[in-house]
């Protein structure tokens, strides 16, 4: 489903990905664990297109990915979706655009053509109840707080059905009673799309919510990959260490 070989990128001088490999089968939740400014970001930035490699190839649904641009590279992503740390909604764009704005701009995916606006409304007032903000479709951004803001995000990602999901911290700056809603709805989103999802993550209790295996991103590289009731077993004091700072109070407790 997704391949990614022996990946590098660097920035002027700082390498940020160093030989990265990663494989991700269709239908499954993948977590990538790390410290903030390690590559993860950077990581979803190359499999959606956004930004290409030094090295190596990424290859998704039997396309090679880091090879194309233009159209082709349209075509052979738009049945992805990304969630931006900052969920990016558009300020002057109430939620209702915000939400069909992938729909007006490029129609359906499966067929390219324009959607009547009937079938637009239809979609995103599905999308908007799905994440609980069904009666939110006349306000802005600006007057959402930062949970309904990142829900809104989630809408706008989902209108579309994309069969490959990218989040991109999607916790982060989030109370816990707020993170453990955008954790239910990723599981119900991966449950209700059948999709195929990549979590980047330093929310260690987000981590193994929503993922089926969990993956450590550790200088440029993944150093370990597992099912998330083996992760926490790994012997290896970079992953204890990881765990440790990442919930200390447990470990303080222990």
């Amino acid at each position: 489903m997704i391949r990614v070989k022996n990946l590098w990128k660097k920035y002027n001088s700082h390498a940020v990905l160093k030989g990265l490999d990663l494989e991700v089968s269709r239908g499954e939740t993948v977590v990538i664990l790390g410290r903030s400014g390690v590559g993860k970001s950077v990581l979803l930035r190359q499999l959606i297109g956004i930004d290409k490699p030094d090295r190596g190839t990424i290859e998704i649904e039997g396309k090679l990915i880091s090879s194309l641009t233009g159209s082709d590279l349209y075509l052979a992503t738009r049945h992805m979706g990304m969630l931006f740390q900052a969920s990016a909604l558009f300020d002057s764009m109430n939620v209702f655009d915000n939400t069909a704005f992938y729909l007006n701009e490029h129609g359906d995916p499966e067929t390219g053509k324009k959607l009547p606006q009937k079938e637009v409304k239809a979609r995103v007032k599905k999308a908007l109840e799905m994440v609980g903000l069904a009666d939110t479709q006349a306000i802005m951004p600006a007057d959402l707080s930062g949970g309904m803001r990142k829900r809104a995000a989630i809408a706008r990602l989902i209108v579309y059905h994309p069969r490959i999901l990218l989040y991109d911290e999607p916790t982060t700056g989030l109370d816990p009673i707020t993170s453990m809603q955008i954790n239910e709805l990723i599981v119900q989103i991966q449950n209700e799309l059948n999709a195929t999802s990549i979590v980047v993550t330093h929310d260690i209790c987000s981590a193994f919510h929503v993922g089926n295996r969990i993956a450590l991103h550790h200088d440029g590289k993944i150093a370990y990959i597992t099912s998330k009731e083996e992760f926490p077993h790994i012997n290896d004091p970079l992953v204890q260490a990881f765990l440790k700072n990442a919930i200390p109070e447990v470990n303080q407790n222990s």
